[in-house]
């Protein structure tokens, strides 16, 4: 087929492409059409496939035109974009057309669609930028933290006697509800079963240190004032009357933290030594890994503030929509549902794609310029790399090689480890290019509560 092609630049890296085929291909493409009508198209009067064309022109004139127009655009589209690198529409934005072109066996035939494609940046300027790695480090209170919750993960749960006391650590199943200035229910503040522990605050009116002392069966009437700066807006400044009653009451019976609590928890260990040894390797390699993920959000982001550029619509909207089935998956409920669950609520779908869009864009932009730089670096992976990344990672699972591989037999888990060998190589080579300096210190869990 002969035709040109012209590429004109659109914002939001959307581009118009201009086509015109010739008058020649134009000709043959309408006799095809006419052809494949002759062949199969039944008129009375007629002998199938003897239809005289002047006939089926004056029957289906319009259909044998749209058929026309209709194989050259998609031939022709299909030629150029086999052959076009730079300009591919991206795969979730299909070409729209402008307004369809008329046909003129006569004349040569044009038209233009715009579509997204992939942004184009280039970093090059790494100039000015430092990189700030939080200095972390594990201590014994660290340790004993995680100890702790082991502790209590493994602790035994065992009702309390009916005669015994309500007291800090317990687990209380209560009764509730809220009443007004003349002692009466009121009844949208009933609650049956609530279930917490005693001493966390997780209850509404924080009545944590006034159930203390109850027993099971009992009911109380609570009188308490709140605080006028109480973070919860409904409490803050008032004084609420509660009754609540006592309807279950538990202990929970920690273990000692010693060899026996450490061969509960995994055959693998024979000593409380040998389970805190794991818990420390364990811990460091959580703190590298938070680590790396500070440092190179902050690298990313001078990046992206340095690089500005703009995001195709069309990929914005492929990203919220993926956020938004991901999140009908997390409630088990189908993308539709979940918005009648969300309006339920007070809200709509769309103040929270609206709230998404800027971390999306960012992170979406992150993306492309580590996609760029491993191009333009032509960073590439050997099959002696991705072994030592199996390696890597049965040392820091306790898996075994060959599980590992397993686990990445699927081609997609490949490439994914493929990607992510790539990435880890492109920032080693940017880090050697720029200045990190030491950022605050801070503990091993004020760490993990950096965003």
């Amino acid at each position: 087929m002969k035709l040109t092609k012209e590429f004109t630049k659109l914002e939001k890296s959307a581009v118009k492409l201009t086509v015109t085929i010739a008058k020649k291909d134009v000709e043959e493409a309408y006799k095809d059409v006419v052809s494949k009508y002759v062949k199969n198209v039944q008129i009375p009067g007629f002998r199938k496939g003897h239809v005289p064309a002047s006939v089926l022109e004056r029957k289906y004139g319009e259909s044998l035109r749209a058929d026309a127009i209709s194989e050259l655009i998609d031939k022709s589209l299909n030629e150029i974009f086999d052959n076009e690198k730079e300009n591919r529409p991206l795969p979730y934005a299909q070409p729209v057309m402008e307004e369809m072109p008329a046909l003129d066996v006569t004349k040569e035939l044009k038209y233009s669609v715009t579509y997204d494609v992939f942004p184009t940046v280039s970093v090059k300027d790494f100039s000015g930028i430092t990189v700030k790695e939080p200095q972390v480090t594990i201590s014994d209170a660290d340790l004993q933290d995680e100890l702790k919750q082991i502790q209590e993960r493994n602790a035994m749960v065992m009702d309390k006697k009916d005669d015994e006391p309500v007291a800090k650590d317990d687990i209380v199943t209560i009764n509730y509800c809220e009443l007004d200035d003349n002692g009466a229910v009121i009844e949208d503040s009933k609650r049956e079963d609530f279930v917490f522990t005693v001493g966390t605050g997780e209850n509404i009116y924080k009545i944590d240190d006034e159930i203390i002392g109850m027993k099971k069966g009992e009911t109380k009437d609570i009188t308490k004032k709140y605080a006028k700066n109480d973070e919860n807006e409904d409490l803050a400044g008032k004084t609420k009357k509660i009754q609540v009653s006592i309807k279950a009451l538990k202990v929970r019976n920690l273990p000692e933290i010693d060899d026996d609590l450490a061969q509960d928890v995994s055959e693998k260990y024979q000593t409380l030594d040998d389970m805190k040894n794991d818990i420390k390797k364990n811990m460091e390699l959580a703190k590298e890994r938070k680590l790396k993920e500070i440092k190179n959000n902050d690298l990313l982001n001078q990046l992206v503030e340095k690089n500005p550029f703009e995001i195709p619509a069309s990929m914005l909207q492929a990203e919220l929509d993926g956020r938004w089935n991901m999140m009908a998956q997390q409630f088990q409920t189908t993308p539709e549902q979940l918005e009648k669950m969300i309006a339920a609520s007070g809200q709509t779908k769309e103040a929270m794609l609206n709230d998404w869009t800027g971390d999306s864009e960012k992170m979406l932009k992150s993306r492309i310029i580590v996609d760029s730089l491993i191009r333009e670096r032509n960073i590439s992976v050997t099959p002696e790399e991705v072994e030592a990344a199996y390696g890597r990672i049965a040392e820091e699972s306790g898996m075994s090689v060959e599980d590992v591989k397993k686990h990445y037999g699927d081609p997609r888990a490949r490439e994914y480890l493929v990607d992510d060998t790539k990435e880890n190589k492109l920032f080693d080579e940017i880090y050697k290019e720029i200045k990190v300096s030491k950022g605050d210190k801070l503990s091993f869990k004020e760490l993990f509560e950096q965003r």
